[in-house]
Protein backbone atom coordinates (compact mmCIF):
# COMPACT_ATOMS: atom_id res chain seq x y z
CA UNK A 1 0.00 0.00 0.00
CA UNK A 2 1.43 2.85 -1.35
CA UNK A 3 0.18 6.32 0.40
CA UNK A 4 -0.53 5.96 4.10
CA UNK A 5 -3.19 9.32 4.51
CA UNK A 6 -6.58 8.27 5.60
CA UNK A 7 -8.06 6.37 2.59
CA UNK A 8 -4.51 4.14 2.36
CA UNK A 9 -4.80 3.11 5.81
CA UNK A 10 -8.04 2.36 5.53
CA UNK A 11 -7.78 0.01 2.89
CA UNK A 12 -4.97 -1.03 3.75
CA UNK A 13 -6.56 -2.31 7.41
CA UNK A 14 -9.95 -3.82 4.72
CA UNK A 15 -6.96 -6.09 3.14
CA UNK A 16 -5.61 -7.31 6.32
CA UNK A 17 -9.19 -7.82 7.32
CA UNK A 18 -9.49 -10.33 4.49
CA UNK A 19 -6.42 -11.99 5.39
CA UNK A 20 -3.58 -10.25 2.94
CA UNK A 21 -0.70 -9.12 4.35
CA UNK A 22 -0.04 -5.92 4.09
CA UNK A 23 3.02 -3.97 3.50
CA UNK A 24 2.32 0.28 4.10
CA UNK A 25 4.03 2.98 3.10
CA UNK A 26 4.28 6.89 2.97
CA UNK A 27 6.29 9.53 1.11
CA UNK A 28 6.54 11.51 4.81
CA UNK A 29 9.04 9.47 6.32
CA UNK A 30 8.22 11.12 9.80
CA UNK A 31 4.55 10.38 9.50
CA UNK A 32 5.32 7.16 8.32
CA UNK A 33 7.91 6.16 11.12
CA UNK A 34 5.26 7.89 13.73
CA UNK A 35 2.61 5.56 12.21
CA UNK A 36 5.08 2.36 13.08
CA UNK A 37 5.91 3.36 16.30
CA UNK A 38 2.66 4.42 17.47
CA UNK A 39 0.61 1.86 15.79
CA UNK A 40 -2.05 3.95 14.99
CA UNK A 41 -2.44 7.00 12.19
CA UNK A 42 -2.61 9.50 14.66
CA UNK A 43 -2.79 11.90 11.76
CA UNK A 44 -5.64 10.83 10.09
CA UNK A 45 -7.36 7.81 12.08
CA UNK A 46 -6.50 8.45 15.14
CA UNK A 47 -9.42 6.56 16.71
CA UNK A 48 -8.25 3.39 14.62
CA UNK A 49 -5.52 1.30 15.91
CA UNK A 50 -3.56 -1.14 12.99
CA UNK A 51 -4.14 -4.59 12.67
CA UNK A 52 -0.77 -6.26 14.72
CA UNK A 53 0.16 -7.82 11.45
CA UNK A 54 0.66 -4.85 9.14
CA UNK A 55 4.21 -3.99 8.14
CA UNK A 56 5.43 -0.16 8.19
CA UNK A 57 7.86 0.25 5.86
CA UNK A 58 9.70 3.99 5.62
CA UNK A 59 11.83 2.23 2.34
CA UNK A 60 10.07 2.39 -1.01
CA UNK A 61 12.32 0.40 -2.82
CA UNK A 62 12.08 -2.29 -0.21
CA UNK A 63 8.00 -1.71 -0.16
CA UNK A 64 7.77 -2.40 -3.69
CA UNK A 65 10.35 -5.51 -4.12
CA UNK A 66 7.99 -7.13 -0.80
CA UNK A 67 4.87 -6.72 -2.70
CA UNK A 68 2.84 -9.00 -5.19
CA UNK A 69 0.68 -6.60 -5.73
CA UNK A 70 0.99 -2.66 -5.90
CA UNK A 71 -2.58 -0.55 -4.41
CA UNK A 72 -1.43 3.24 -4.94
CA UNK A 73 -3.11 6.11 -2.99
CA UNK A 74 -1.27 9.29 -3.34
CA UNK A 75 -2.29 12.93 -4.49
CA UNK A 76 -3.27 12.76 -8.09
CA UNK A 77 -0.77 15.20 -8.62
CA UNK A 78 2.02 12.52 -7.26
CA UNK A 79 0.49 9.76 -9.43
CA UNK A 80 2.81 9.76 -12.41
CA UNK A 81 5.65 10.30 -10.33
CA UNK A 82 5.54 8.10 -8.22
CA UNK A 83 4.91 5.48 -10.77
CA UNK A 84 7.68 5.83 -12.85
CA UNK A 85 10.08 5.60 -9.31
CA UNK A 86 8.99 2.10 -8.45
CA UNK A 87 8.94 1.13 -11.94
CA UNK A 88 12.49 -0.57 -11.70
CA UNK A 89 11.27 -2.72 -8.78
CA UNK A 90 7.73 -4.16 -10.10
CA UNK A 91 7.77 -7.66 -10.74
CA UNK A 92 7.56 -9.07 -14.54
CA UNK A 93 3.74 -8.75 -15.35
CA UNK A 94 3.28 -7.22 -12.06
CA UNK A 95 -0.77 -5.16 -11.82
CA UNK A 96 -0.61 -2.00 -10.89
CA UNK A 97 -3.81 -0.15 -9.13
CA UNK A 98 -4.80 2.60 -7.57
CA UNK A 99 -7.11 4.25 -5.57
CA UNK A 100 -6.77 8.32 -6.15
CA UNK A 101 -9.66 10.17 -7.52
CA UNK A 102 -8.53 12.92 -9.70
CA UNK A 103 -6.96 14.16 -12.78
CA UNK A 104 -3.31 14.76 -13.74
CA UNK A 105 -2.56 18.79 -13.10
CA UNK A 106 -1.62 20.28 -16.55
CA UNK A 107 -2.01 17.54 -19.00
CA UNK A 108 -6.01 16.82 -17.80
CA UNK A 109 -5.03 13.30 -18.39
CA UNK A 110 -7.42 10.50 -16.51
CA UNK A 111 -5.06 8.39 -14.08
CA UNK A 112 -5.02 5.35 -16.64
CA UNK A 113 -3.36 7.76 -19.08
CA UNK A 114 -0.09 8.46 -17.64
CA UNK A 115 -0.14 4.89 -16.33
CA UNK A 116 -0.36 3.52 -19.81
CA UNK A 117 2.17 5.65 -21.57
CA UNK A 118 4.92 4.65 -18.98
CA UNK A 119 3.76 0.72 -18.99
CA UNK A 120 1.75 0.02 -22.49
CA UNK A 121 0.70 -3.40 -22.46
CA UNK A 122 3.57 -4.61 -19.65
CA UNK A 123 1.46 -4.72 -16.99
CA UNK A 124 -2.39 -4.97 -15.78
CA UNK A 125 -4.20 -1.59 -14.77
CA UNK A 126 -7.43 -1.10 -12.39
CA UNK A 127 -8.98 1.89 -10.77
CA UNK A 128 -10.46 1.21 -7.30
CA UNK A 129 -13.33 3.67 -6.88
CA UNK A 130 -16.93 4.22 -5.34
CA UNK A 131 -18.48 6.12 -2.18
CA UNK A 132 -16.48 5.10 0.66
CA UNK A 133 -15.07 7.52 3.48
CA UNK A 134 -12.13 6.79 4.84
CA UNK A 135 -13.21 6.99 8.70
CA UNK A 136 -16.06 4.20 7.76
CA UNK A 137 -13.74 1.43 6.37
CA UNK A 138 -11.52 2.11 9.03
CA UNK A 139 -14.57 1.01 11.42
CA UNK A 140 -16.20 -1.85 9.35
CA UNK A 141 -19.08 -0.10 8.46
CA UNK A 142 -20.70 -1.19 5.01
CA UNK A 143 -19.12 -0.40 2.14
CA UNK A 144 -18.92 -1.16 -1.67
CA UNK A 145 -16.56 0.18 -4.16
CA UNK A 146 -15.76 -0.86 -8.23
CA UNK A 147 -12.79 -2.27 -9.00
CA UNK A 148 -12.32 -0.89 -13.26
CA UNK A 149 -9.81 -2.10 -15.97
CA UNK A 150 -9.42 -3.82 -18.86
CA UNK A 151 -8.17 -6.85 -18.08
CA UNK A 152 -11.31 -8.50 -16.14
CA UNK A 153 -8.80 -11.28 -14.05
CA UNK A 154 -6.88 -8.68 -12.65
CA UNK A 155 -9.85 -6.51 -11.51
CA UNK A 156 -11.43 -9.67 -10.24
CA UNK A 157 -7.93 -10.38 -8.49
CA UNK A 158 -7.89 -7.39 -6.73
CA UNK A 159 -11.73 -7.10 -5.87
CA UNK A 160 -10.84 -10.70 -4.40
CA UNK A 161 -8.65 -9.47 -2.12
CA UNK A 162 -10.62 -6.19 -0.92
CA UNK A 163 -13.86 -8.64 -0.71
CA UNK A 164 -15.31 -9.58 2.62
CA UNK A 165 -17.17 -8.96 6.00
CA UNK A 166 -18.97 -5.34 5.13
CA UNK A 167 -16.81 -4.69 2.26
CA UNK A 168 -18.60 -5.34 -1.21
CA UNK A 169 -16.28 -4.99 -4.56
CA UNK A 170 -17.61 -5.14 -7.91
CA UNK A 171 -15.82 -4.99 -11.33
CA UNK A 172 -15.93 -3.14 -14.56
CA UNK A 173 -14.39 -2.73 -17.66
CA UNK A 174 -15.26 0.97 -18.07
CA UNK A 175 -11.84 2.21 -16.43
CA UNK A 176 -12.69 5.71 -18.23
CA UNK A 177 -16.40 5.84 -16.45
CA UNK A 178 -15.59 5.19 -13.50
CA UNK A 179 -12.30 7.47 -13.45
CA UNK A 180 -14.58 10.37 -14.53
CA UNK A 181 -16.92 9.59 -11.72
CA UNK A 182 -14.92 9.60 -9.28
CA UNK A 183 -13.52 12.89 -10.37
CA UNK A 184 -16.33 15.14 -11.33
CA UNK A 185 -18.10 14.58 -8.08
CA UNK A 186 -15.12 16.18 -6.27
CA UNK A 187 -15.89 19.16 -8.20
CA UNK A 188 -19.80 19.08 -7.92
CA UNK A 189 -19.28 18.28 -3.97
CA UNK A 190 -17.59 22.23 -3.26
CA UNK A 191 -20.63 23.35 -5.30
CA UNK A 192 -23.13 22.16 -2.85
CA UNK A 193 -21.06 22.39 -0.11
CA UNK A 194 -21.34 26.27 -0.82
CA UNK A 195 -25.03 26.07 -1.48
CA UNK A 196 -25.02 24.78 2.49
CA UNK A 197 -22.35 26.98 3.95
CA UNK A 198 -24.91 30.12 2.27
CA UNK A 199 -28.04 28.23 4.00
CA UNK A 200 -29.46 27.99 0.70
CA UNK A 201 -31.51 24.59 1.35
CA UNK A 202 -32.37 21.24 0.68
CA UNK A 203 -34.06 21.93 -2.55
CA UNK A 204 -30.93 23.86 -3.64
CA UNK A 205 -28.60 20.92 -2.57
CA UNK A 206 -31.00 18.28 -4.58
CA UNK A 207 -30.94 20.50 -7.55
CA UNK A 208 -27.25 20.74 -7.59
CA UNK A 209 -26.59 16.65 -7.15
CA UNK A 210 -29.15 16.34 -9.93
CA UNK A 211 -27.87 18.85 -12.44
CA UNK A 212 -24.19 17.95 -11.37
CA UNK A 213 -25.17 14.05 -12.41
CA UNK A 214 -26.56 15.94 -15.85
CA UNK A 215 -22.88 17.65 -16.57
CA UNK A 216 -21.44 14.07 -15.72
CA UNK A 217 -23.15 12.32 -18.30
CA UNK A 218 -22.73 14.65 -20.64
CA UNK A 219 -18.41 14.27 -20.35
CA UNK A 220 -19.00 10.87 -20.21
CA UNK A 221 -21.14 10.37 -23.35
CA UNK A 222 -18.55 12.84 -25.30
CA UNK A 223 -15.19 10.55 -23.83
CA UNK A 224 -16.87 7.21 -24.42
CA UNK A 225 -17.69 6.22 -21.00
CA UNK A 226 -20.83 4.07 -20.44
CA UNK A 227 -24.17 5.52 -18.65
CA UNK A 228 -24.80 2.58 -16.52
CA UNK A 229 -21.26 3.65 -15.20
CA UNK A 230 -22.35 6.77 -14.15
CA UNK A 231 -25.42 5.77 -12.85
CA UNK A 232 -23.32 3.17 -9.97
CA UNK A 233 -21.02 3.18 -7.46
CA UNK A 234 -18.69 4.88 -9.48
CA UNK A 235 -20.78 7.81 -10.46
CA UNK A 236 -24.03 8.88 -9.24
CA UNK A 237 -23.35 7.04 -5.90
CA UNK A 238 -19.77 8.73 -5.07
CA UNK A 239 -21.83 11.85 -6.16
CA UNK A 240 -24.41 11.32 -3.83
CA UNK A 241 -22.40 10.86 -0.56
CA UNK A 242 -19.42 13.25 -1.48
CA UNK A 243 -21.77 15.95 -2.14
CA UNK A 244 -23.96 14.96 1.26
CA UNK A 245 -21.39 13.28 3.87
CA UNK A 246 -19.58 15.81 5.96
CA UNK A 247 -16.68 13.76 5.68
CA UNK A 248 -16.25 14.77 2.18
CA UNK A 249 -13.20 17.30 2.19
CA UNK A 250 -14.38 18.80 -0.71
CA UNK A 251 -17.56 19.42 0.59
CA UNK A 252 -15.84 20.87 3.62
CA UNK A 253 -14.49 23.17 1.13
CA UNK A 254 -17.24 24.35 -0.16
CA UNK A 255 -19.24 24.72 3.11
CA UNK A 256 -16.60 26.82 3.79
CA UNK A 257 -16.49 28.84 1.03
CA UNK A 258 -20.17 29.37 1.15
CA UNK A 259 -19.63 30.95 4.52
CA UNK A 260 -17.22 33.39 3.43
CA UNK A 261 -13.66 31.94 3.76
CA UNK A 262 -11.07 32.02 0.97
CA UNK A 263 -9.72 29.15 -0.48
CA UNK A 264 -6.45 28.63 1.38
CA UNK A 265 -8.28 29.57 4.63
CA UNK A 266 -10.40 26.55 4.19
CA UNK A 267 -7.74 24.16 2.81
CA UNK A 268 -5.62 25.22 5.25
CA UNK A 269 -8.38 23.92 8.10
CA UNK A 270 -9.32 21.07 6.37
CA UNK A 271 -5.34 19.86 6.85
CA UNK A 272 -5.15 17.55 3.98
CA UNK A 273 -5.38 17.35 0.20
CA UNK A 274 -8.68 18.34 -0.97
CA UNK A 275 -8.90 16.97 -4.58
CA UNK A 276 -11.55 19.52 -5.91
CA UNK A 277 -9.26 22.40 -6.17
CA UNK A 278 -6.64 21.37 -8.82
CA UNK A 279 -9.34 18.78 -10.12
CA UNK A 280 -12.11 21.57 -11.07
CA UNK A 281 -9.75 23.37 -13.09
CA UNK A 282 -8.46 20.64 -15.48
CA UNK A 283 -12.79 19.71 -15.74
CA UNK A 284 -13.26 22.82 -16.72
CA UNK A 285 -10.50 22.79 -19.41
CA UNK A 286 -11.78 19.19 -20.52
CA UNK A 287 -15.04 20.22 -20.88
CA UNK A 288 -13.79 23.20 -23.03
CA UNK A 289 -11.82 21.74 -25.08
CA UNK A 290 -14.74 18.90 -26.06
CA UNK A 291 -17.10 21.60 -26.12
CA UNK A 292 -18.76 19.77 -23.17
CA UNK A 293 -21.85 22.43 -21.63
CA UNK A 294 -20.93 21.87 -17.67
CA UNK A 295 -22.51 25.38 -16.10
CA UNK A 296 -21.70 23.93 -12.17
CA UNK A 297 -18.60 23.14 -13.14
CA UNK A 298 -17.32 25.91 -14.76
CA UNK A 299 -18.86 28.38 -11.57
CA UNK A 300 -16.57 26.35 -9.30
CA UNK A 301 -13.92 26.64 -11.16
CA UNK A 302 -14.03 30.79 -11.15
CA UNK A 303 -14.58 30.50 -7.67
CA UNK A 304 -11.83 28.59 -6.40
CA UNK A 305 -9.38 29.82 -9.60
CA UNK A 306 -10.82 33.39 -10.56
CA UNK A 307 -11.96 34.56 -7.15
CA UNK A 308 -15.57 34.93 -8.66
CA UNK A 309 -18.21 35.62 -5.47
CA UNK A 310 -20.24 32.56 -4.73
CA UNK A 311 -23.24 34.02 -4.69
CA UNK A 312 -22.83 35.82 -7.74
CA UNK A 313 -21.74 32.71 -9.64
CA UNK A 314 -25.34 30.99 -8.08
CA UNK A 315 -27.45 33.86 -9.53
CA UNK A 316 -25.66 33.31 -12.82
CA UNK A 317 -27.00 29.58 -12.42
CA UNK A 318 -30.35 30.46 -11.64
CA UNK A 319 -30.60 33.06 -14.56
CA UNK A 320 -29.65 30.57 -16.84
CA UNK A 321 -32.62 30.59 -20.04
CA UNK A 322 -35.06 27.59 -19.51
CA UNK A 323 -34.40 24.37 -21.27
CA UNK A 324 -35.44 20.74 -21.20
CA UNK A 325 -33.85 19.11 -19.05
CA UNK A 326 -32.66 16.18 -20.69
CA UNK A 327 -31.07 18.38 -23.31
Amino acid sequence: MLGAGSWGTALAMQLVRTGCGVVLWDWDEEHITGIGEARCNERHLPAYPLPDDMLIEPDLERAVRAADEILIVVPSHAFAGLLAQIRPWLKEAQGISWACKGLEPGTGRFLHEPAEALFGNERPLAVVTGPSFAKEVAANLPTAVTVAGADHNYCERIARALHGDNFRAYTSDDIVGAELGGSVKNVLAVATGMADGMGLGDNARAALITRGLAEMMRLGRTLGARERTLTGLAGMGDLVLTCTGDLSRNRQLGLALGRGKSVDEAVAEIGQVVEGVKTSMEIWRLAGRLGVDMPISEQVFGIIHEGRDPRVSLRELLSRQPKRETA
